[in-house]
């Protein structure tokens, strides 16, 4: 029990980070010369190039949204500089902070900073839709911008690596003590995400999946933090979305919640989703392992 107990404050008494965390208030007027990406502070290596045109091949830029507690820089050290390599324009936030721990404030205030923070990408580089890959909360909280900011049609893709759609029963299954810890943290993003809460009855009210967006979940049966790992996948129209549980594909894979952001086998399922019509097709995605 020490051993989950060690996991659960590690994960909910997150440290004070020194990243200075601007809440992506920029004017979209402004977006023109960069400057909001400054603002955002230390960016993944690879991403937030203010001088980056997207190709007509990958027409669509794509922004990474971190999760709960995470910054950009350290969720997606290893994505961001792969996406560039590819020639895709790479984007991302540091959004929620309250006092100086990120993504733990109201998740309807996150998601009008990425509505911002988008619009200003947008207006950069000229794209018309942008493409997101978002880990944890951050899979999760773009479905708020999309669903009820007019997001929806703004967006390509949303990719979620173990997205918190449905919420949680309590990290590693301990719900009481979750959500004390949740409230020692002052960590109103944490409370959201529990299973049930109002917040995410709303968002899930209705459809889903809206608009012309092509949805992929990404999540590993060896979740820890979002429990059942099973509250992630998403309902809707066959060839708009795709669950994916990535011991599937890769049974030796087993990768945990915090890592999956950092696996090259669950990248293959984001190039995939990025490089084609539609949300990932996983077979197609590990072929070449065949």
């Amino acid at each position: 029990m020490s051993k989950w107990l060690s996991m659960i404050f590690t994960v909910i008494l997150v440290s004070v980070m020194t990243i200075s965390g601007s809440q992506t208030t920029a004017i979209a007027n402004d977006s023109s010369a960069g400057g909001f990406l400054t603002e955002e502070g230390l960016p993944p290596p690879g991403a937030n190039d203010a001088s980056c045109k997207p190709s007509a091949e990958h027409p669509e830029p794509v922004v990474l949204v971190p999760g709960t507690f995470e910054t950009m820089e350290r969720n997606f050290v290893n994505l961001a500089p792969l996406l560039k390599e590819k020639g895709y324009c790479v984007y991302s936030l540091n959004y929620g902070y309250t006092g100086a721990v990120p993504a733990s404030g109201p998740i309807e205030d996150s998601a009008a900073e990425l509505k911002t923070f988008i619009d200003n990408v947008l207006n950069l580089t000229g794209a018309q839709k942008v493409s997101i890959v978002g880990h944890s909360q951050g899979g999760m909280m773009p479905r708020y911008y999309m669903k009820n900011l007019g997001g929806a049609k703004k967006v390509e893709d949303l990719i979620g690596l173990v997205p918190s759609n449905h919420g949680t029963e309590g990290v590693a299954g301990l719900t009481k003590l979750t959500s004390t810890g949740a409230d020692l943290a002052s960590c109103t993003a944490c409370q959201q995400q529990a299973a049930g809460s109002d917040f995410l009855l709303e968002l899930n009210e209705g459809d889903e999946t809206p608009g012309d967006v092509s949805y992929t979940v990404v999540t590993t049966r060896n979740d820890e933090i979002v429990v059942p790992f099973t509250s992630a996948f998403l309902k809707g129209e066959t060839g708009n979305v795709t669950n994916i549980t990535i011991q599937d594909y890769y049974p030796y894979d087993q990768i945990e919640h915090q890592n999956i952001a950092q696996d090259p086998l669950a990248f293959n399922f984001v190039f995939d989703a990025l490089e084609h019509e539609g949300p990932a097709d996983p077979q197609r995605a590990v072929g070449i392992f065949k």
